[in-house]
Parts: structure tokens; C-alpha cells; sequence
């Protein structure tokens, strides 16, 4: 595209916005100062972007049919064949629709994106195609994955393969629901308020969400940097531990890596629970929604893992109570100014920037009705309290995030693990219009307040199936120290050998 120097006329209009006043004379003269900045501009347009290179051919695929798309969960079916060999040799996958797959069509569940095609892979894309995973495609997702239901996607529902009409859980429904139904052995989620956790304990698989940084988010359309997770949903802890073994570690290119620590996951598999202290957090059972029939699922599976060998014992983090309330401005208000208005990549951070999708994405202006109302009433809140408060309650909140992730580490620096429902409830009916806005909305984020706490605090946190609950799965989330996944295996992998969870 050509660089073009501002008219006279937009200049003014931009001091105006400023609620700057400037003369004709001195407008005139800063007009003229300007030419060497855009000439710098020009330079840059004229050379060519910094982006990974691509490997494996593929094709852009196809948008499946109602015949073979059960439970609406494609968006597109694109086979793309890794190496020969490798720890994911065999394994298939699905990615999430907010994953750049080169080539192939991504619309991060929302219409104002459709028909853009990445010309980059994500960092973790590479990575499984290097391991010889086999992409079977793209997963439907929620509308710019602001919904914790599976009701937004700009494709329709996505239904749950326990129950259809029930929800799958969101923001990653798609992938939630094709590797409950069998249909993939691995998928890719994404998490900032619950995304990788909600679907897993809506659908009945493990879902991690890992250390904040642990896998890189490069090439996955970002929310909010510091709540940004990415991560593994499979049918077995094996899988997730091997798949995550894959997908950990710094790639250079995603400033959110400092401090980064990975280790070999899949041998913490066999080791038990014997001699690991789990703490039961008290204030994670018993909110207004919560159902008895899961806090009772998830206490009988402490008892379980009491019986396997762990000392477990009630502990108390009172400030839990208001993780959700410490997540709402970072995430409102920081998704409004990134994702938003900064086109998804935002500023001031150095990193992989996407800036095909960055242009794409700008695109939401032109067609601002057609976002979801999930992410609408994000937006409302955001612009208001950022425009209000010039920003105060999202600083505010993330220097009260220290003090959140302080309670969760001085209960961990008692207990090896914490043990909490997932979500207070198992998959609610997907909501019809006769529901209205209402419904439509509550269904979104009515679950998220044992998940969003960690999205902002970081630590490493797992949706394991625990047993049905009105013939619904139950999630039991085992969360850990940072960098810490390995204790999380291996008590997931003892809960997992001790029987069929659909029959405890």
C-alpha cells in the first residue's frame, strides 16, 4: 500500500480529537515537519515483512457439510501431513480457528473476519508438523473467543456429543467437542478466561492450561497479552502430557516466555500421588450457581485421590472469592485496546507481530454490528472505564494480581496441588432467541469464576473428568505451582488409572 502524507484538513481533525486549538500559520508548519517521519514510513512500507518461514504443503481445504459435521464443530477440514517421524507421528489434531494455519481460511468465530487467509503458521503449528502430527483442520471457536458458552460462533452452536443442545463449552467448542467425539486425537485451545478448561469439563476430556509463557503464543490471535494462554485439550493424560512436551519451551519470537522452564512431562505419568499434599480450596465449591451434584463429584474425587495415596485436607484462600472481580478489568478493558482498538496486536511489546491478520482484522469497523453481543457488552465496558477512569481499575487490578497470585502461593508452598471444581456447572442448554439478550449473555460467562483467577495470576491449572452429573461430565481442575505441570500429570494419570470416570 502507498504511504500518503495527511491533508491539511485531517491534520486538523486529528489536533481537534487531541482538544489541541492551532492557528492556519502554525497548522501549516507542523504539516511541513512531517515529511521526514513519513518518509521513514515510506522506507518501511517498501521493504518486506519479518515472518516464519512455512513448511508442509497443504490446501486451503473445504467448509464441511451437516453430513459430516455431527456437532458444528469444523470451520474447515484441511488434511496437512508433518514429518514422518516424530513423538506426534499418527496423532491428528485440530487447531482452533484463532491459530494461523498458512493457507488455510481463519475466522476466529466471527463474520467481521471472514475470508481471511493467514500466510504464516504459528510457532506451535511448526512445531506439532515438526514432531509428525497430521492436521485434520480448523475447529469452530466463539466469536473472537469472548464466550465461555458455545452459542457465538458467527457458524452457529456447537453442540456437546454428550447431549446435543447442550452446550460444549467455550471459547475453544470445537475443539472440546471433536476430541470427545473422537473425531481427533489432539486439539489446540485457547485460554484467557477458561477457554481450554470450560470446554474440557463441559465435554469430559483434559484440558491444560499451562504456566503463563509456557507455550508460545506466537501465531495465535491474541486477546490480552498478560491473560494470553494456548495449550493442549486430548482424550487421554498421556496424550495432553506428550503433546504439551511438544508444544512447550521459548520459541525468540513471544514476549510473554521470560523466565520460561520446561520438563519432560510425559515421565511424571507413572509416578502417583503417594506422598503429594492436595489442598481442597474451600472458597472454589458453594457460589450462587454452583450445583451440589458437582461439588459433590468433585469431593468424592478428592476422597479418590486420598485413596490413592495423597494426604488431602481442606485449605482456605478467601481471596479466590474475588479472582473473577480482579480478572473483569484486565480483561475488558485490556482486550478493548488490544484486540480492539489496537487490531489485535496492540503496541508495546516486542514480539511476532501478524500484520496480514492486523490488517484483516482493522476490518471490524466497516461491519461493527455483525460482532457478537458477547463481545459487544466487552467493548462497552471496556471503552467506558478505560475513557472514565483513564485506565485506573485496569492498572489497579493487575498490581492487585500480585497479591491474588501471592494467596495461591502461600497455600502452594503448604500443598503440592489445589482442588477445585472446574466450573459450578455441567453443559447448560444452548440458549434459543426466545431466551433473549439476557440469556444469550449469561450463558457466556456465567461459569468462569474458579477458571479467570488463573488466567491472571498464571499458574499452570487442569480440567480433569471427575464423573456425570445428571448424565453430564464433571470437571475437578488440579492447579499447580508455576512451571509446575509435571506434579499436575501425575496426579491426573493416577486419577485416570484408578477407573472409568463416567462411573465414579
Amino acid at each position: 500500500m502507498s504511504v500518503e502524507k495527511p491533508t491539511l484538513s485531517q491534520l486538523q481533525d486529528i489536533v481537534f480529537d487531541l482538544g489541541m486549538e492551532l492557528s492556519e500559520e502554525r497548522l501549516g508548519l507542523f504539516h511541513a515537519m512531517m515529511d521526514g517521519a513519513v518518509e521513514s514510513y515510506r522506507v518501511i512500507d517498501a521493504m518486506p515483512d519479518d515472518k516464519p518461514v512455512v513448511r508442509y504443503p497443504r490446501t486451503p481445504g473445504y467448509q464441511p457439510g451437516a453430513e459430516e459435521n455431527e456437532y458444528n464443530a469444523w470451520y474447515v477440514k484441511s488434511v496437512v501431513k508433518g514429518a514422518e517421524s516424530g513423538p506426534l507421528a499418527g496423532k491428528t489434531v485440530a487447531l482452533k480457528d484463532n491459530v494461523c494455519l498458512a493457507g488455510v481460511p481463519m475466522m476466529n468465530g466471527s463474520a467481521t473476519l471472514e475470508g481471511f487467509v493467514p500466510d504464516q503458521d504459528a510457532t506451535i503449528v511448526t512445531r506439532m508438523l515438526d514432531a509428525g502430527a497430521t492436521i485434520l483442520g480448523k475447529a469452530h471457536c466463539e466469536a473472537f473467543c469472548l464466550s465461555g458458552g458455545s452459542h457465538t460462533g458467527a457458524l452457529g452452536p456447537v453442540h456437546n456429543p454428550h447431549k446435543r443442545g447442550y452446550s460444549a463449552g467455550g471459547s475453544s467448542s470445537g475443539s472440546g467437542a471433536l476430541v470427545a467425539a473422537g473425531e481427533v486425537d489432539m486439539a489446540i485451545g485457547g485460554d484467557q478466561g477458561g477457554s481450554i478448561r470450560i470446554p474440557a469439563a463441559f465435554c469430559g476430556i483434559y484440558g491444560m492450561k499451562g504456566t503463563w509463557g509456557l507455550v508460545p503464543y506466537t501465531g495465535v490471535m491474541p486477546i490480552e497479552a498478560t491473560i494470553d494462554h494456548t495449550g493442549p485439550m486430548t482424550a487421554t493424560v498421556a496424550d495432553n502430557a506428550l503433546l504439551l512436551e511438544v508444544l512447550a519451551g521459548p520459541d525468540g519470537l513471544d514476549p510473554r516466555q521470560a523466565g520460561c522452564t520446561t520438563a519432560p512431562y510425559t515421565q511424571a505419568l507413572g509416578r502417583g500421588v503417594r506422598g503429594l499434599r492436595i489442598g481442597v480450596v474451600t472458597e472454589g465449591f458453594g457460589w450462587p450457581n454452583s450445583e451440589p451434584g458437582v461439588d459433590a463429584k468433585v469431593r468424592d474425587a478428592a476422597e479418590r485421590l486420598a485413596g490413592l495415596g495423597a494426604t488431602v485436607e481442606e485449605v482456605s484462600i478467601p481471596m479466590h472469592r474475588i479472582g473473577k472481580d480482579v480478572w473483569a478489568p484486565i480483561g475488558n478493558e485490556g482486550l478493548q485496546v488490544q484486540m480492539m482498538r489496537g487490531n489485535g496486536m496492540g503496541f508495546n511489546w516486542k514480539g511476532q507481530y501478524n500484520v496480514g491478520l492486523l490488517d484483516a482484522h482493522a476490518g471490524w469497523r466497516e461491519r461493527a454490528n455483525d460482532l457478537s453481543d458477547t463481545l459487544k457488552i466487552c467493548m462497552f465496558v471496556g471503552e467506558y472505564f478505560t475513557n472514565t477512569y483513564r485506565g485506573r481499575y485496569y492498572a489497579k487490578a493487575q498490581n492487585i494480581a500480585r497479591r491474588l497470585r501471592a494467596a495461591y502461593d502461600t497455600a502452594l508452598a503448604q500443598y503440592d496441588l489445589l482442588l477445585m471444581p472446574t466450573l459450578p456447572v455441567v453443559a447448560t442448554p444452548l440458549p434459543t432467541a426466545e431466551g433473549g439478550l439476557g440469556l444469550y449473555v449469561q450463558r457466556a460467562f456465567e461459569m468462569i469464576n474458579n477458571t479467570a483467577p488463573f488466567d491472571v495470576t498464571g499458574h499452570p491449572a487442569m480440567s480433569v473428568p471427575c464423573g456425570l452429573s445428571d448424565g453430564l461430565p464433571v470437571g475437578a481442575m488440579l492447579i499447580g505451582k508455576h512451571w509446575d505441570e509435571s506434579t499436575i500429570y501425575a496426579a491426573a494419570a493416577a486419577f485416570e488409572g484408578a477407573g472409568d470416570w463416567k462411573r465414579f
